[in-house]
Formats: structure tokens, C-alpha cells, sequence
């Protein structure tokens, strides 16, 4: 892995830049993205007002998503976490919009993060991800265990890493001293990304609950007519949905839970939320 020098908060930082193989280079210039998403929250099927703890946002004029997910063990002290991912996707969302970013410049996610964090007043904690394009470059800022996948001719070639401090307790953003802040986050740079190349980000939800190779498959028969975010978004979520309830598939929360000397059968149910991205040119 290659590492760039970048300044955080005035100092000098080494940030991982990753190289995806390709036949020719391609020519910087204007980049368009298609994007689509779907959200499933956990309790939805019980209460239908139920907005769960995830949360997201596209903003198509700066090529930038971001997901958020809530921890759901604040509801033991009747705290509603759902309300700080919304609060803190909705302030990144606002810090992302003001940046005047110069033509030749990407969106400064670990500001945008920052600003967020620091205006995001709710009770609870939340994990985020959020990924911003630029002249076929991507950028991302993650804390936590979202995170994001690209895919190219179907085949997965680059997964984000995710944060934990033990198994099924991730980094997590929060206003009370045992939570983490936006210097944990981990920010990765991959260059060299190709019109059809298709990104899905998405909450543990997703995460936990599906194998890349299911999502290989999902996407190479849902584009062989061609492209549709929205649609792609959907058909991930509702297996993610499906692979949740299942009580006997060995999903990856079922494995994850074994490495750690723990006992699990079957998905995670969670609330679910997709966003898929396609580099139209």
C-alpha cells in the first residue's frame, strides 16, 4: 500500500492511497456519477413510524454520500440513536454544501466530518462513512464498521477496512468521553477508478449480512440491460433483509462471532442501508 503525506489539525499524517490495476490510464476531467439508495429499518414490520438508527445522504452536486449508523444499545437508557445519525448526516451534509472547493480540489472530508461532529448536539453515537468523487478519484472518511466496496466488470476490487475496538462494538461518534472522535477516522484515497465502475457503500446492516461474492452476483445479472442505482440499491438491501432472518445461513456476523470464541446462528438483524454509485463517465 502506498501512503501519501496529508495535514490533519496541523500536522503531518500518512494516509493510505490505494492503486486499482488498469489497462490505460484514464484522462482526468469531468467525472458524472448515477446514485440510488434504500434504507430498511429493523423495526419497521412492527411499527411502520419507526425510522431506525440509520441514516444517510446523496449530495449529486459535490459527488459526495455518506452513511451513518446509530448504536442501537443506547435504547437500554431510552436514548434514541437514530436521532444523533440523522442529526450528524444532516451536518455533514450542510458542512460538505459550504465548502468553496476549487475545480482541481476534492471535498475535505475529515473537515466536512469535523464540522459535522462538532454541531451534532443529540444524545447517543453513531458511526459514519462517507465518500466523495473527483476526477476519477475517491476519498474516504470512515469511523466505525461501515464502509464501502468497488466493483469493477462485477468483480469486488477494493473493500474498505472497518474499526473496531472488540467484535460487534465499533468506533463510534458521540458527545460523552468514551466515545470516539473524528481523529480515529481512517481516510483512504483510490485513484484510478473507470467509467462502469460501481461503488456500494452501506451500514453493518449490509455488512454483517452479506458476502461480497452475493453482492458479485446481484451485480453482475442486475446490469447486464444496463445501470440502474436505485434498482441495484434495492435488490442488495432486500437480500441484506432476507439474510438477516435467516437463522441458519453462516453469514458474516455467524463467522465473526466464531473468531471471537462466541456462538451465533444465522444473519443479524439491523436496520439496512445501501448506496450505490455507478461512474457513468
Amino acid at each position: 500500500m502506498i501512503f501519501k503525506k496529508q495535514c490533519v489539525d496541523g500536522k503531518l499524517v500518512l494516509v493510505p492511497v490505494v492503486l486499482i490495476p488498469v489497462l490505460q490510464e484514464q484522462e482526468r476531467g469531468c467525472m458524472r456519477m448515477s446514485f440510488g439508495a434504500h434504507y430498511t429499518p429493523k423495526d419497521k414490520a412492527g411499527n411502520a413510524q419507526s425510522e431506525g438508527d440509520d441514516a444517510h445522504f446523496i449530495c449529486t452536486e459535490k459527488n459526495t454520500i455518506g452513511v451513518a449508523d446509530g448504536v442501537g444499545g443506547w435504547a437500554r437508557y431510552g436514548v434514541d440513536a437514530g436521532i444523533y445519525a440523522r442529526q450528524l448526516m444532516s451536518n455533514v451534509v450542510t458542512a460538505v454544501q459550504k465548502q468553496q472547493t476549487p475545480l482541481n480540489r476534492i471535498v475535505d472530508l475529515r473537515q466536512a466530518l469535523e464540522e459535522g461532529f462538532l454541531n451534532t448536539k443529540a444524545m447517543g453515537s453513531s458511526t459514519a462513512c462517507i465518500v466523495t468523487f473527483k476526477d476519477y478519484y475517491l476519498r474516504a472518511i470512515n469511523v466505525g464498521d461501515s464502509g464501502f466496496m468497488i466493483f469493477r466488470n462485477s468483480i469486488c476490487v477494493y473493500k474498505s477496512p472497518i474499526q473496531q475496538h472488540g467484535f460487534n462494538y465499533p468506533y463510534q461518534l458521540g458527545n460523552i468521553m468514551t466515545c470516539d472522535k473524528p481523529c480515529s477516522a481512517i481516510v483512504t484515497t483510490v485513484e484510478r477508478l473507470l467509467p462502469g465502475d460501481i461503488i456500494v457503500l452501506g451500514t453493518d446492516g449490509l455488512l454483517d449480512n452479506m458476502f461480497t461474492a452475493e453482492i458479485e452476483d446481484i451485480i453482475s445479472k442486475g446490469t447486464l440491460e444496463g445501470v440502474n442505482t436505485e434498482k441495484l440499491a434495492s435488490t442488495i438491501a432486500h437480500l441484506a433483509l432476507f439474510n438477516s432472518m435467516d437463522k441458519n445461513v453462516d453469514s458474516p456476523f455467524a463467522q465473526a462471532a466464531r473468531l471471537a470464541g462466541l456462538k451465533h446462528n444465522g444473519g443479524k438483524r439491523d436496520d439496512i442501508t445501501v448506496i450505490v454509485g455507478h461512474v457513468i463517465a
